[in-house]
């Protein structure tokens, strides 16, 4: 028993052994991390929507496209990171591999100082940019303040999980994880139904958590000396080892810079009809950040997969476990669709006692339901792509299906369905403007990755 608990749970070599097999015992336990991790923003949303009131809920909502926006640096280095990690831990390169690790922690600090700089800036007048309704933009700026001046640890969970997994370790951000979910789950009704503290109140646990979770991290790399040295000679930075890191990072973070920026701009537009298709728009996205919770972890699995083996030379392996991966993964993302189409009303209750509002949100997600397959697609093919080193396809990808396609079929589709009695155009095309994206994704990324030009850019 102990044996298999550690087969399933331990350090994952990935150049080794039956490729499904080695992707499903990666991204077990990294799902189940996912899946805690978007505990966070989901428990934020049910305690305010609950103990203060569907409009808190609305706020919390709008406000996460621009702190998703503002975190694309974090983005950037931890992808980067990740796969110089994951290609030099294949290729049993030491020197390199502490090289990487120590330039990337010195890297974060300095994208956290531009970050806090930054955001303290263009905060208020994203929200006022956007037309936020004034009944929430004080909650909203309180809200995003307070994650701005701790998002240190949110930045370094990120970045150390990067890292942990590149060496083929899922266990310990998953253990890390779960011990910050409960802190986060605690804080959040202790400050805000026991302090009445409103949308700061889950700020500031999310903070605090996020910053356990850091620490934990951080301590873990320690003491995995046998792979690599952690001193304090390694956190001055290498600038070649810097440079890669951003260069191939930074297609990572401009992928979700676009992404995010797509989501403000379209945000915008749902903020248009007013606050109840806002607090629905809101339900969505938090289940529908649980149905992506599986492709972004055989995503995240891909990467790994593909930098090591790609570390070590064993191309045709790349190819039968990019195969293999992506229809497990395109699998249970028919699974949890399914679920969401029998659970639906039932899962949107959960965060409001509006049940008109429920009702709502169950009639949209319906819309995306069969979109979570091809996103499984998406996500499986770009990670093979982004661990052999080609980081710049995905890019260009997101950026057609979202800049090209998903924001002007979503303003035009308003206005194409105007009439006198709905003045507004139909709501249900933001849904389907989504809907349409994340199916030409799949398309166009199955394209580039038979092309194979991603097999010439490895380190």
């Amino acid at each position: 028993m102990l044996e298999n608990m550690k087969r399933l749970f331990g350090q994952v070599d990935m150049t080794e052994g039956h490729p499904w097999e080695r992707i499903l015992i990666f991204t077990v336990p990294m799902l189940i991390g996912n899946i805690a991790q978007q505990l966070y923003n989901t428990v934020d949303s049910i305690v305010v929507g609950r103990y203060v009131g569907d409009n808190a809920l609305a706020a919390v909502g709008s406000a996460s496209p621009i702190f998703n926006l503002l975190l694309v640096l974090f983005v950037g280095i931890s992808m980067g990171a990740s796969i110089m990690v994951s290609q030099y831990y294949g290729s049993r390169d030491r020197e390199n591999l502490s090289k990487t690790i120590g330039s990337s922690i010195t890297l974060t600090a300095v994208a956290c100082l531009i970050l806090v700089a930054l955001g303290s800036l263009v905060i208020r007048p994203a929200l006022e940019l956007l037309d936020t309704p004034d009944s929430l933009i004080n909650w909203c700026t309180s809200y995003l303040m307070i994650l701005l001046w701790g998002s240190a640890g949110l930045a370094y969970y990120n970045i150390l999980c990067g890292i942990l997994r590149g060496l083929g370790d899922s266990l310990s951000a998953l253990l890390y994880l779960l011990i910050a979910t409960v802190i986060n789950i605690v804080l959040d009704i202790w400050f805000v139904a026991g302090f009445e503290m409103g949308v700061a109140g889950v700020a500031l646990a999310t903070v605090i958590a996020q910053l356990v979770s850091a620490v934990l991290c951080l301590w873990k790399l320690h003491t995995m000396t046998d792979l690599f040295d952690m001193n304090v000679s390694y956190l001055k930075p290498d600038w070649e080892n810097v440079g890669t890191v951003i260069r191939l990072g930074l297609p990572s973070g401009l992928t979700q810079a676009i992404f995010s920026m797509a989501m403000v701009v379209v945000q915008s537009l749902t903020n248009s009809f007013g606050e109840m298709i806002i607090a629905a728009n809101v339900i969505i996205m938090r289940v529908d950040g649980f149905a992506m919770m599986p492709n972004f972890s055989f995503g995240t699995a891909m990467t790994t997969y593909a930098g090591q083996n790609v570390g070590a030379g064993y191309y045709d392996r790349v190819k039968q476990g990019a195969k293999q991966g992506t229809l497990i993964a395109a699998g249970t993302s028919a699974a949890i669709t399914g679920l969401i189409l029998l659970f639906g009303p039932y899962l949107m209750g959960i965060f409001t006692n509006t049940r008109e509002l429920a009702v709502l949100s169950a009639e949209m997600m319906k819309i995306l339901a069969v979109g979570y397959i091809a996103v499984a697609v998406t996500q499986s093919l770009s990670g093979v792509m982004r661990g052999a080193g080609d980081t710049m396809t995905p890019m260009w990808i997101s950026l057609i299906t979202t800049v090209v396609v998903r924001v002007p079929l979503a303003y035009g589709l308003v206005n194409l369905t105007k009439t006198p009695a709905l003045p507004q155009g139909r709501y249900e095309c933001l849904w389907i403007s989504m809907l349409c994206s994340w199916v030409l994704g799949a398309l166009i990324t199955f394209l580039f990755y038979r092309l194979g030009s991603w097999k010439k850019k490895a380190l």
